[in-house]
């Protein structure tokens, strides 16, 4: 179904629902004869099919911009610029925006990981940090935004923010190493609410309406777990698995991988910082405990 959000702002839900994703995949489409995609969404023909119904009576697609390669996010990207001879843009390929840290841990193969992602996504066109994209007599801005994943792309446009999965109104952030990085994340947040957004359009879910508390929460939310995993760890060494049953009582045992790719990052985080420490080096299986000068 296609709802409108604005003056020349629509949305198309893809039907791609599951607890990772919502409802499924939020594609935007922007403009008014000339027309912006925003994250096409996974490969589906029925969205395909409804994307291209709404833009060949709507005007003619210039563009398709892509927050991050996902494979919720980038697979429909090539297929829909080969229908309409739509440019794809975006940061780069899913290795692009890596820090040294995730480098190192991918390719020492100790960070797992790799949930969900699009390795063959390559776009026409790469978009630095701040690169500002015309769009008829107006400008997209590309925010770079690494930290759910090193190639993650805000797109500001008319003072709202397209946030992908970096800023979501029904859920927080999964962040997986090596193509998570939560240090990362933290300094995308703080660049986002530098912004000031007046409204933001996540990858999935609903409008956000307040940004600056929306974010403020999340911020809030992951130094809640850094608290409490710092905790656990005063009581002696822990393992993931053992961390995350300790921490994480309030979801199902079948969301524990998940969650346990999110401890992960905290503690690549926490040893980075010197508060914590690892037997033997800082991967999946190894035992935490916290470092002499942790809390």
């Amino acid at each position: 179904m296609i709802r409108r959000l604005e003056p020349d702002l629509h949305v198309i839900c893809a039907p791609n629902p599951s607890p990772m994703t919502g409802d499924g995949t939020n594609t935007y489409i922007l403009g008014h004869k000339d027309l912006c995609v925003i994250d096409p969404g996974p490969d589906d023909d029925s969205h395909l099919s409804c994307l291209l119904d709404h833009v060949q009576s709507h005007g003619s697609l210039r563009m398709i911009l892509v927050t991050h390669s996902h494979l919720d996010h980038s697979p429909l990207a090539r297929k829909l610029a080969e229908q309409t001879g739509a440019a794809i843009l975006a940061f780069g390929d899913s290795l692009a925006g890596r820090s040294r840290q995730m480098e190192v841990l991918a390719r020492s193969g100790l960070a797992g990981g790799g949930e969900g992602v699009d390795a063959t996504f390559r776009p026409d066109r790469t978009l630095g940090d701040g690169s500002s994209i015309p769009l008829a007599q107006e400008q997209i801005r590309a925010i770079w935004t690494p930290g759910h994943f090193g190639n993650h792309l805000c797109f500001a446009w008319r003072g709202a923010i397209f946030s992908g999965d970096h800023v979501m109104g029904w859920s927080s952030t999964f962040v997986s190493p090596p193509d998570g990085d939560l240090g990362a994340y933290m300094r995308s947040l703080d660049k986002l609410a530098a912004q000031t957004p007046r409204r933001l359009y996540p990858g999935h879910g609903a409008p956000v309406d307040d940004p600056d508390a929306r974010i403020a929460e999340l911020r809030s939310h992951r130094l809640m777990r850094e608290h409490a995993i710092l905790s656990e760890l005063t009581q002696g060494a822990h393992t993931i698995p053992q961390l995350v049953a300790k921490i994480y009582t309030e979801i199902p045992d079948t969301l524990h991988h998940a969650a346990g790719r999110n401890v992960y990052a905290h503690l690549l985080d926490l040893h980075q910082r010197g508060l914590v420490k690892s037997h033997p080096t800082p991967c999946p299986d190894a035992v935490f405990m916290l470092a002499e000068n942790g809390c």
